[in-house]
C-alpha cells in the first residue's frame, strides 16, 4: 500500500475548527443553509441527506404540482439519477449523448420528451457546464421542468450566474470529493415560490435517523483525518486496489447502486462543520482553477487527447478532468499501467445507463449508441493539488505514449 497518494477528486479539505464553530467561526450565527443561498444566489437552499435524495425531494415536490409521469434522462450520467427517479415511483427515459461530450444531443432530447414528460434532467457533470439553455427552451416546448443536477458543480457558473439556478429546480451534492462536504448531504434550490413551498413540505416530512446521523458524523471525522496525502491511501486506495485485483470495476467507481438508500434530516452539527468550511470554499475553488490553467494547457497538447470543456458562457469548476481518447483498447492500456498507482486516474463511471445490470429492465429500448461510446472512451484524472507536478508528467507521459501507438 502506498503511504502517500492523490485523492481521486479536489475536494475541500476539513479543518478541525470546523467541528467547534461557534469556539472560531465570527460568522457562526450564519447556517449552513444560509451560507450556501448566498453563494449560490438564491433567496433560499435546502439542505437534505445526499444528492440523490436532493433529487428525490425535487421530484416529489413537482408531482405536487402535475400528474405527469415521465422524467427524462442522460444516457451518459451517475446511475444514482436513474434511482432517484425510479424511488420517486416515476419512469426514467434516457435521451442520448453528444458522442464527444455527457451534454444531450439535441436530436435525441427532442424525440423523448412529450407532453407526459413531468421534467428534464439536464446534468452539469464534473464540474463541467453544459448548454442548459437548449434544454430549457427544449422542455419548456412541450410544458416539462427542466431539474438542473450540479451535484458535481457547485460554484460552477454560466453567464456569471451560478449553474442549478437556470432551471426550475437545482441541486448539488455535498458529498465526498464534490468540494464543499459534510460527508453525505445534498442542497435543492428553487426561485419559484410555488416549488419552494413543495420542496419545504416534503423535505419537511422527511423522518429523522439518528443511528444514520451518528455514522455520518463518525465519517465526517474520519474524514477529516485522512482527506491528505498519508491518509487516502487507507481511506480509499487501498480499497480500491483489491476491487482493481478483483476485477469489480463497478465497486471501483462506486456504481454498485441499491434501490434502497436512506432520506433522512440532516443533524445540526453536522451542517454546522458543513457552515464553517463554506467560509473557505470560494478561496479553495480559485486556487483549484489556477492549478486547472497550467495542467490543462499540458493535456490539450497531447495529439489524439481530448478534454471536456465549458460550454460557451460557463466557467466550471475543476475537482478533475474528464479526458477522452481515440479507442476504448488504448483508453484500457492507459488505465492498466495508472489507475493503481495512486496518482488519481480513474473512471467515472464504468457503463452508459442502459448497460448497468440493475438498470437494463428499464431502458430495454433506449437507443444510446453516443453514450456508449462517450463511455467507452473516457477516463478521470484528479486536479487534487496535492498531485505533484511530476506525478502528472508521469501520467501524461504514460498517455502519449499510448495514443502515439495509434
Amino acid at each position: 500500500m502506498k503511504f502517500t497518494e492523490a485523492a481521486p477528486t479536489a475536494g475541500l479539505p476539513l479543518n478541525w475548527r470546523d467541528f467547534f464553530p461557534y469556539l472560531f467561526s465570527q460568522k457562526s450565527r450564519f447556517s449552513l443553509e444560509e451560507k450556501l443561498a448566498s453563494f449560490i444566489g438564491v433567496d433560499e437552499a435546502q439542505v437534505e441527506c445526499s444528492g440523490t435524495a436532493a433529487l428525490v425531494v425535487a421530484l416529489e415536490a413537482l408531482k405536487m404540482l402535475s400528474d405527469r409521469k415521465l422524467v427524462v434522462i442522460s444516457a451518459y450520467t451517475c446511475p444514482w439519477v436513474a434511482l432517484a427517479v425510479i424511488k420517486a415511483n416515476l419512469i426514467p427515459v434516457l435521451a442520448d449523448s453528444q458522442s464527444e461530450h455527457f451534454a444531450y444531443c439535441e436530436k435525441s432530447l427532442n424525440s423523448v420528451v412529450n407532453h407526459q414528460t413531468l421534467a428534464v434532467v439536464h446534468t452539469h457533470l464534473g464540474g463541467r457546464v453544459a448548454d442548459v439553455e437548449k434544454t430549457i427552451a427544449i422542455a419548456k416546448n412541450v410544458g416539462a421542468y427542466v431539474i438542473e443536477d450540479a451535484a458535481q458543480s457547485l460554484g460552477a457558473k454560466l453567464h456569471n450566474k451560478s449553474v442549478g439556478t437556470f432551471g426550475d429546480i437545482g441541486f448539488y451534492s455535498l458529498g465526498v470529493g464534490k468540494g464543499l462536504t459534510i460527508f453525505s448531504g445534498g442542497v435543492v434550490v428553487t426561485e419559484s415560490l410555488q416549488i419552494r413551498e413543495a420542496l419545504r413540505r416534503v423535505g419537511g416530512n422527511l423522518p429523522s435517523h439518528h443511528l444514520l446521523e451518528l455514522r455520518r458524523t463518525i465519517e465526517l471525522i474520519a474524514y477529516y483525518l485522512l482527506y491528505r496525502p498519508a491518509g487516502i491511501g487507507m481511506a480509499f486506495g487501498h480499497h480500491l486496489r483489491n476491487k482493481l485485483k478483483r476485477g469489480n470495476l463497478i465497486q471501483a467507481v462506486g456504481d454498485d447502486c441499491s434501490f434502497d438508500f436512506p432520506l433522512h434530516k440532516v443533524g445540526a452539527w453536522r451542517k454546522s462543520i458543513g457552515a464553517s468550511a463554506a467560509d473557505r470554499l470560494p478561496a479553495f475553488i480559485e486556487q483549484t482553477k489556477k492549478i486547472t490553467r497550467g495542467r490543462l494547457a499540458i493535456l490539450t497538447k497531447i495529439p489524439g487527447v481530448s478534454v471536456v470543456l465549458d460550454t460557451k458562457g460557463g466557467e466550471g469548476v475543476w475537482p478533475f478532468f474528464i479526458v477522452q481518447i481515440p479507442s476504448e483498447e488504448m483508453r484500457d492500456r492507459i488505465l492498466e499501467q495508472l489507475w493503481n498507482k495512486g496518482l488519481g486516474v480513474g473512471r467515472l463511471f464504468i457503463h452508459a445507463l442502459k448497460d448497468y445490470d440493475y438498470l437494463v429492465p428499464h431502458f430495454t429500448d433506449s437507443k444510446i449508441p453516443n453514450a456508449q461510446v462517450f463511455a467507452s472512451r473516457t477516463f478521470i484524472i484528479t486536479n487534487c493539488n496535492w498531485l505533484s507536478e511530476q506525478d502528472f508528467a508521469k501520467i501524461c507521459d504514460v498517455i502519449s505514449e499510448q495514443v502515439a501507438h495509434v
